[in-house]
């Protein structure tokens, strides 16, 4: 953490570019990572744990080695997002937001991935998948290294 401190003063202006750098190097903010932020910038905890959960870009949970991200848009809510959604929550024991017991897998909602015409779309570690059944993206998941 040391190595993210330099270079920034105490203050509360600092708390996001320290978030930033601090989601930028372990994928997400720790309980730890807020409590030495705040001990740094000489704040409350609650203040800086509030800061990192009004931002959405904040992840406050450490993500799986694979991230699995479905769009909840319209034209993918409405052409089986959600029942995807529902059956990869299932299939993988977890809610959306969370990672599985053993790491490998994280799931999240995201309002838009920018493909609308081939809905329902999810995203696997930053690769997109279109018109995506509840087999085809049981088959995705399997083959993943």
């Amino acid at each position: 953490m040391q190595e993210i401190l330099k270079g920034f003063s105490s203050g509360k202006g600092a708390t996001i570019p320290l978030l930033q750098k601090v989601q930028e190097r372990d994928g997400y903010i720790s309980a730890e990572a807020v409590r030495e932020v705040a001990d740094f910038l000489e704040l409350p905890e609650s203040e800086v744990y509030g800061i990192a959960t009004f931002y959405s870009e904040f992840k406050l949970i450490k993500p799986g080695r694979h991230h699995v991200k479905i769009c909840m848009g319209t034209s993918c809510y409405l052409g089986g997002g959600k029942e995807l959604l529902d059956h990869l929550s299932r299939e993988l024991g977890i809610l959306p937001g969370r990672t599985t017991e053993d790491g490998e897998f994280s799931l999240e909602t995201v309002a838009c991935l920018g493909c609308c015409s081939k809905s329902p779309v999810m995203s696997v570690d930053g690769r997109i998948f279109g018109g995506v059944s509840l087999s085809s993206a049981d088959r995705i998941l399997a083959h993943l290294d």
